[in-house]
């Protein structure tokens, strides 16, 4: 791959949001996981080369459980990518949250079930740390950049990941308002973990 095709950045976008650009060169990868949800989009912003990649496939033809999580994150390692960028739709647990604002996640708390969740299997194991899984550093651009635009922005800001594809019920979000946890979500976990796995931020 020439060096004008190699992003530093990779961005994976959640529902809603399947497309970054509209002129762009879309690449086909296949990884030793599988394929990813969809071809990876590079363009250029601001003279630098960006990968997308839509996290549910261009037409949503995943569901949060099926997502193929590792491969995504090994296209877009395989395509020179760094720094992942994540963006997912979440719903509010506190009043203070509300619709339109922008949470930059610090925690994450796991009720998920059944997703592979490591790249590191048999005489290979391994463990990582998550005691601080997001990446501080992407984190205090996105807060400078926020602040920036004047928008309103969470900085500190735990999300409990559940399965789904159901939602909560009224006494599960209770319960997960109770413990003080501010968002909700279906697909930040496995994904914040496995990219750590690959060392990226």
């Amino acid at each position: 791959m020439t060096e004008q095709f190699s992003p530093i950045l990779g961005i994976i976008g959640g529902t809603g949001f399947y497309k970054l650009l509209d002129d762009v060169q879309e690449i086909e990868v296949t990884t030793p996981y599988g394929k990813p949800s969809s071809p990876v989009s590079l363009d250029w912003i601001n003279g630098k080369t960006v990968a997308f990649l839509p996290r549910h496939g261009k037409n949503h033809d995943y569901l949060p459980s099926d997502v193929p999580y590792i491969a995504n994150l090994a296209a877009l390692k395989q395509l020179g990518v760094r720094q992942v960028l994540g963006f997912n739709t979440v719903g509010s647990l506190q009043k203070r949250y509300r619709r339109g604002d922008f949470v930059i996640t610090s925690q994450f708390v796991d009720r998920t079930r059944r997703r592979k969740d490591t790249i590191f299997n048999g005489d290979q194991g391994a463990h990582i740390s998550s005691a601080f899984p997001y990446c501080e550093r992407m984190r205090t651009a996105a807060i400078a950049a926020l602040k920036k635009a004047e928008v309103n922005a969470h900085e500190e800001e735990t999300v409990v990941v559940i399965e789904g594809p159901r939602f909560s019920t009224a006494a599960e979000s209770k319960w997960f308002s109770d413990q003080g946890w501010h968002t909700i979500n279906i697909t930040q976990y496995p994904e914040v973990v496995i990219a750590r796995k690959m060392e990226l931020c």
